[in-house]
C-alpha cells in the first residue's frame, strides 16, 4: 500500500484550474520527484498534501490519514520544508532547534536528545552556538531540514529545497536527501534542477496544466525520448549524429563505420536523452533549471587532436 495515495485532485481558484484530476502514487520510504514548468501545480499539490490547503474534489491519503477528514492525523505523519530556510537569524543554531521542539510539545529530555543527536548528524555540531546569521546557505538549509525533523515524521515535502544554493551546498543538501530515504523517510521532492531529480529520485511525475502526465523512474522516463546518440566531429568540423544502443559494441559499430569512409575524425560525444529532453518533450518548454551545469549526463570522448569533443 502507498504511504501517499492520490486520486482524482481537483483545485481551482475562481476560474483558474489549477489541478484537473491528478492521480499518484508515492512507495514509502522512497524519492519522487514531482517536475513541472511554473504554474503546473505543484506548490498546490504539495499545500494540499500537507493539509494547508482543502482540495476542491477527490482525495488524497498520507500514512493512511485523509487530508480533508484527518488533518490532524496527517500533520503527525509529516514535516514540510519551504523554497527559503524558515530559521531565526538572530537565534543561534541550538536555538532554533530548541525552539521548535517546544512548538512540537516534546519532552524536555526528548528534546535535548534530538536537538543534540540532529546538530551532530547534520555538521552544525562545532557551530551549535554561533547566531544562523553566520551561517552559509547550505549549513541555514541544513539547519531548516534538522528542524523539520524534530518531530520524527513518516513523510517529508521538500519544497525546491537547493533553490539559491551553491554547488556544493547543493550536494551536501542531495546527500542528506539519501540519508533520510536509507533511514526509511519517504520524501516528495519538488524542483526545478532536473539533474537533481535525476540523481535521488526513485520515481519522477511530471505535472503539467494541472495533470500528471507521465511517471516512471528517470531511466524509462528517458528511453521514451529515444536512442542514444553519437556526435562525430571531422577533421573539416562538420558534424554527424548517428542513433545508437548504448553500448559499448553500438559505439564501435558506429566508428567503424565512420572509419571505414576514411574519414578523419577529431571528436566524438556519446549523448544520452536526459531529463531535459523528457521535460521539452512533453511540456513543449525547458525546465528553469535547464542549462546549468548537469552531471553525469554526457560523456565525452577525446579525439586525434586531444581535444574533448
Amino acid at each position: 500500500m502507498p504511504i501517499i495515495a492520490i486520486r482524482g485532485l481537483t483545485k481551482a481558484y475562481g476560474a483558474h484550474r489549477v489541478l484537473s484530476g491528478v492521480d499518484l502514487d508515492v512507495d514509502a520510504g522512497t524519492v519522487l520527484a514531482l517536475l513541472g514548468p511554473n504554474g503546473a501545480g505543484k506548490t498546490t499539490l504539495v499545500n494540499i498534501l500537507s493539509t494547508l490547503v482543502v482540495p476542491d474534489g477527490g482525495t488524497a491519503v498520507v500514512d493512511g490519514h485523509d487530508v480533508v477528514r484527518d488533518p490532524d492525523g496527517v500533520r503527525g505523519a509529516i514535516s514540510l520544508t519551504g523554497q527559503f530556510a524558515a530559521v531565526d537569524e538572530i537565534l543561534t543554531g541550538h536555538e532554533n532547534l530548541a525552539l521548535m521542539a517546544r512548538l512540537h510539545h516534546l519532552p524536555r529530555a526528548v528534546a535535548r536528545e534530538r536537538v543534540d543527536g540532529l546538530l551532530d548528524r547534520f555538521g552544525l555540531w562545532d557551530a551549535r552556538s554561533r547566531p544562523a546569521r553566520t551561517y552559509s546557505g547550505g549549513m541555514r538549509r541544513r539547519l531548516d531540514i534538522a528542524a523539520s525533523l524534530l518531530s520524527t515524521p513518516r513523510v517529508l515535502f521538500l519544497d525546491e529545497p537547493t533553490t539559491g544554493l551553491d554547488p556544493r551546498s547543493r550536494k551536501e543538501v542531495w546527500g542528506l536527501v539519501r540519508e533520510l530515504t536509507a533511514d526509511g523517510v519517504t520524501v516528495l521532492l519538488t524542483t526545478q534542477y532536473l539533474e537533481e531529480a535525476d540523481l535521488l529520485a526513485d520515481r519522477v511525475a511530471v505535472l503539467d496544466r494541472g495533470r500528471v502526465v507521465t511517471e516512471g523512474t528517470p531511466d524509462e522516463l528517458k528511453r521514451r525520448v529515444g536512442a542514444d546518440l553519437v556526435e562525430i566531429t571531422l577533421a573539416d568540423r562538420t558534424t554527424e549524429r548517428h542513433e545508437t544502443d548504448g553500448t559499448l559494441d553500438g559505439l564501435v559499430r558506429v566508428l567503424g563505420g565512420v572509419a571505414a569512409g576514411e574519414r578523419e575524425v577529431v571528436g566524438v560525444e556519446l549523448r544520452k536523452p536526459s531529463l531535459d529532453d523528457v521535460f521539452l518533450g512533453l511540456t513543449g518548454q525547458p525546465a528553469a533549471g535547464a542549462g546549468r551545469a548537469r552531471e553525469g549526463t554526457d560523456t565525452a570522448v577525446r579525439g586525434g587532436n586531444g581535444e574533448a569533443a
